[in-house]
C-alpha cells in the first residue's frame, strides 16, 4: 500500500511539471511576435534636369497683313473714250508710263486754238509797247494788251492740263493688276481703271497690347513668317509706332517695313509677327515640365542630398519648353522633371536621370 501511494505522488509530481512546462510555453513571445525594427521608406525614382544658363530672348507674338509700300487704284479725272492701253496685266512699270490714253481730239484742237490766241495776244502786246515808247499810244492801252496776253497764257495752259488730264501715268514704279477696261470702252469720271502696287518693299501693320509700350522703339527686330512659306523667316523692322492708343481693344499699332526684291510676298498675305523686345545672355532656365503652379504661385521640387524640397520660384519669359527662372534656384540645381505627383516635400527619391534643359 506504501508502494503504491509512492507511485501515486510521483506521478502526480510529473504531471503538475508538465503542467508548469507548458504553462511557461504558452505565456512566452513567440519568434514571429517579437517586435522588428522598422524599414526605412523606399526612395521614389523621379526623372531630374539642372538648372542652366541660355541666351533668351523676350519676345512677343501679334499678327498682322503685308501691304504695299506705295498703293493705288488709277481712275480719270474726266470722263472720256479709252484709245489705248500701254501696259500689260501684271507686269513692273516705270514712273511717268502712259498706262491709259483717252481720244484727246478735242483737247487737242482746244490746245491749238489757245495757243492761237496766245501768239495773237503777245503779238499785240509787242505792237502796242513799240508805240507807246513812241508816244502813239496811252498807258493803259499799254496795260490792256499785256492783260490780253495773260489771259491768253491762261487759257493756254488750261487747255494743256486738260490734254494732259487725257493721259493716266503710273504716279511710281510699281507692278500693274489686272485692268478692268478695254479700248473703246466709255468710262465716266472716277471710275476704277487698274490698280498699281509697288511692293520691292512691304509693309506689316500689326497691334500689341498697351502694356508693351514702354518696350517698343522704333529699330526693333520683328520676324515675320507667312503660311505660303513655312519653312521661310523673314527679318524686318518696326519704323513707326501709332502714338495714338485705340481705345477699343488698348492695343498700340506698329508698321515694320521688310526688304521684297525677290518678290516672295505678296500684298494682302497674312503674317505672324514675332517682335523681339529685350535679349538676356545668361538667363537661368528650367524645363516646364519642372513648375508646379497653385494658388500661391509656382514651385518646383528640388533635389537635395537625395531629398525632395518644395521650393517657391519666380518665372520669367517662356521661350518653347523652357521657362525663364528669375529667383529661387541657382546654377546647377537639380529639379524634378518627372514623378513629382508621387513625391512630397521632404521624401527621399532616387533620380535616375539629370539631363540639362533641352534647346528651345
Amino acid at each position: 500500500m506504501a508502494v503504491k501511494n509512492r507511485w501515486v505522488a510521483i506521478v502526480s509530481l510529473a504531471g503538475l511539471g508538465l503542467a508548469a512546462a507548458w504553462a511557461y510555453q504558452a505565456q512566452r513571445p513567440s519568434a514571429s511576435a517579437v517586435a522588428k525594427p522598422a524599414a526605412a521608406p523606399r526612395a521614389t525614382v523621379v526623372e531630374a534636369a539642372a538648372v542652366a544658363r541660355r541666351a533668351l530672348s523676350d519676345e512677343v507674338t501679334a499678327v498682322g497683313s503685308l501691304r504695299s509700300a506705295e498703293s493705288v487704284v488709277l481712275r480719270p479725272e474726266i470722263a472720256g473714250r479709252i484709245a489705248a492701253i500701254g501696259f500689260d496685266e501684271g507686269q513692273p512699270v516705270a514712273r511717268g508710263t502712259v498706262l491709259v490714253q483717252f481720244d484727246a481730239a478735242i483737247q487737242q484742237a482746244e490746245l491749238q486754238r489757245a495757243r492761237a490766241a496766245l501768239a495773237l495776244a503777245q503779238a499785240n502786246y509787242r505792237r502796242n509797247q513799240d508805240l507807246f515808247e513812241r508816244k502813239f499810244v496811252s498807258r493803259r492801252a499799254l496795260d490792256e494788251a499785256g492783260a490780253s496776253r495773260k489771259v491768253a497764257e491762261a487759257e493756254a495752259q488750261v487747255a494743256q492740263a486738260q490734254l494732259t488730264r487725257m493721259a493716266v501715268r503710273a504716279p511710281f514704279d510699281g507692278i500693274v493688276g489686272i485692268r478692268n477696261v478695254s479700248v473703246g470702252d466709255y468710262v465716266k469720271e472716277g471710275e476704277a481703271l487698274v490698280n498699281l502696287e509697288a511692293i520691292d518693299t512691304l509693309k506689316v501693320d500689326f497691334r500689341l497690347p498697351e502694356r508693351y509700350l514702354d518696350k517698343l522703339r522704333t529699330g526693333q527686330t520683328v520676324s515675320l513668317g507667312v503660311d505660303a512659306l513655312p519653312e521661310r523667316s523673314f527679318a524686318s523692322t518696326v519704323v513707326a509706332i501709332d502714338p495714338l492708343i485705340e481705345a477699343g481693344n488698348r492695343a498700340v499699332v506698329l508698321r515694320a517695313t521688310l526688304d521684297n526684291r525677290e518678290r516672295l510676298l505678296r500684298p494682302g498675305m497674312f503674317a505672324r509677327v514675332r517682335v523681339t523686345l529685350a535679349e538676356r545672355a545668361d538667363a537661368l532656365v528650367v524645363p516646364e515640365q519642372a513648375l508646379m503652379p497653385t494658388a500661391e504661385g509656382s514651385f518646383v521640387l528640388r533635389v537635395e542630398d537625395g531629398v525632395a524640397r518644395r521650393t517657391p520660384v519666380r518665372t520669367g519669359v517662356r521661350v518653347g519648353t523652357l521657362v525663364e527662372i528669375i529667383d529661387g534656384l541657382p546654377e546647377g540645381a537639380q529639379v524634378i522633371t518627372a514623378g513629382q505627383i508621387k513625391v512630397r516635400d521632404g521624401a527621399p527619391v532616387s533620380v535616375v536621370s539629370a539631363a540639362a534643359p533641352s534647346g528651345q
